[in-house]
């Protein structure tokens, strides 16, 4: 999917950095993020804000390059696989050290692979793929599955529900020893405070030039800290005044402010991603789909959008999950059923589903403000459509634990970038919170998933996009931009979905 998959320059997610002069050696960041991560475990979570933090420390097979390729990491080159497409022969890079000072070897991988299928809702999507995973010598793994399974590079790749390789004899399913390969190590971690990290003397980095979050990661400086800063008007005056380094989700009427300010400089991701209602299917009221399908009858996608993000500068409307610039763009189920703004019919198609009058819990965090917004505004539309509301309003790492308990939530917002593999959506697990799992769901995905024909894939893609539509396991509202800023003395940082630091350094 090489080539069906590069988007283009203009929308480049990860850059080369644009500066040519050397970069210095030294030096502490602070980094400002939207609150404190749920936990350090990047397998256990598919919060952004912890593979942000935790990509620094732990490390995995693959990652992605500037333009979404899979890359080799701490694998030695790409899988080797046969021509059934069952068999992936991984060769493992030499003398790569973990934070405590062992060196990594395929039975470190085997077991955390091994962990990650059992922990991970993404290693749990590819376990129902995978026979045997298998360490052939020292440096080799191979990995034995049942059928062919197109999306398993990108998924050993993704810093998400990720896939990250522990020491064998540091697999407890709750981590309380964090010990990985990655360029920096946790030094101290106070809560609601900062989590600070440490340059790891003993890391060998790839060699050639950074590309993307792939080839060389540079340790110039000597710490970077992560401070939870949950207000989303407090960390805009962070930036302005320069208090911060890098200052992640910003809304996006700070733009010109930060960008007539003098500490700092706004950075655009464009586009960056989409919003997204996530429904409970397994339990509460949202179960029946026809009540899911009556909520978004009711909702003005349009009205929501313009009150998280103002200007059509910094969104579109589109129900296609993919924009029309991706290879996987399809309006496959889309007619009709989005941004139909119908109150109306909604409160009749509801009364029609056997709606009893409980309150629709929507699960929302104010840390990323737009989702609040849009929110506030989902719920005055439901209660035209005659469903009582409960709008509760916790903060992310809550939220984030909330949201795997099946009783206490029916509708929970998020956002995601858009990512090179559809197959990476955590809605399309049915282990991921929505606990989407039914025969239609599971016959398109398995058809998509274990189809390696390029053209068939883009095919078969549009089938689950529809299967979406008609289920609602969750609910696309359209498309954003992101807004962050950094100070104007960082360098080797760029606009990311994900901002990494390893090959950040700071003007003297």
């Amino acid at each position: 999917m090489k080539l069906k998959l590069a988007l283009l320059a203009t929308i480049a997610l990860v850059a080369m950095p644009s500066y040519l002069m050397a970069q210095e050696r030294g030096g502490v960041i602070n980094v400002a993020t939207v609150g404190e991560p749920p936990t350090l475990d990047p397998m256990t979570s598919t919060a952004d804000l912890v593979g942000i933090v935790t990509q620094h420390i732990f490390e995995t097979l693959y990652t992605f390059d500037a333009k979404w390729n899979v890359t080799p990491l701490l694998a030695e080159s790409l899988p080797e696989i046969s021509a059934d497409g069952k068999t992936y022969t991984i060769k493992l890079r030499d003398g790569i050290k973990f934070h405590d000072g062992s060196d990594m070897t395929s039975e470190d991988v085997v077991a955390s692979l091994n962990r990650w299928t059992k922990l991970a809702s993404r290693g749990k999507q590819a376990a129902e793929f995978i026979e045997t995973i298998t360490a052939t010598d020292p440096a080799t793994v191979t990995i034995q599955l049942k059928q062919s399974y197109a999306p398993l590079a990108s998924l050993l790749a993704f810093n998400n529900s990720a896939a990250i390789i522990l020491p064998a004899e540091k697999q407890a399913d709750v981590m309380t020893d964090f010990v990985g390969t990655g360029p920096y190590t946790l030094k101290e971690r106070k809560a609601d405070q900062y989590i600070q990290l440490q340059r790891f003397d003993g890391y060998k980095s790839r060699e050639g030039e950074s590309d993307g979050y792939g080839g060389a990661r540079h340790q110039y400086l000597d710490e970077i800290r992560f401070v939870p800063v949950p207000d989303p008007n407090t960390r805009v005056e962070a930036a302005v005044s320069g208090q911060y380094d890098y200052i992640d989700a910003l809304p996006v009427e700070s733009f010109d402010r930060l960008k007539s300010a003098q500490a700092t400089q706004p950075l655009v991701l464009k586009p960056f991603g989409y919003p997204i209602f996530v429904f409970n299917t397994a339990e509460g009221n949202v179960k029946n789909v026809e009540i899911r399908r009556a909520i978004r009858q009711a909702l003005s996608m349009e009205d929501m959008l313009a009150a998280a993000f103002g200007s059509t500068d910094f969104y579109a409307l589109d129900g296609n999950i993919y924009p029309s610039n991706f290879a996987w763009s399809t309006d496959a189920g889309v007619e009709g059923n989005y941004n139909i703004a119908d109150p109306e019919g909604a409160k009749e198609a509801a009364t029609a589903a056997g709606y009893d009058g409980k309150p629709i819990r929507i699960l929302t965090s104010r840390q990323y403000e737009f989702h609040y917004k849009m929110a506030q505004v989902a719920a005055e539309y439901l209660k035209l459509a005659g469903f009582a509301v409960d709008l509760q309003v916790v903060d992310w790492a809550t939220l984030t634990q909330r949201r795997a308990d099946k009783g206490l939530w029916d509708i929970y917002i998020t956002h995601s970038p858009f990512l090179p593999e559809p197959a990476l959506i955590g809605s399309l697990s049915p282990s991921s919170p929505g606990w989407w799992n039914t025969p239609a769901r599971n016959a398109a995905v398995a058809a998509f998933s274990s189809e390696v024909d390029p053209e068939k894939r883009l095919k078969l893609w549009a089938d689950v996009q529809k299967a979406m539509y008609d289920e609602v396991p969750y609910m696309k509202i359209g498309d954003f931009n992101g807004v962050s800023s950094k100070s104007t003395k960082l360098e080797g940082v760029e606009a990311s979905p994900w901002p990494y630091f390893w090959n950040a350094s700071v003007t003297k």
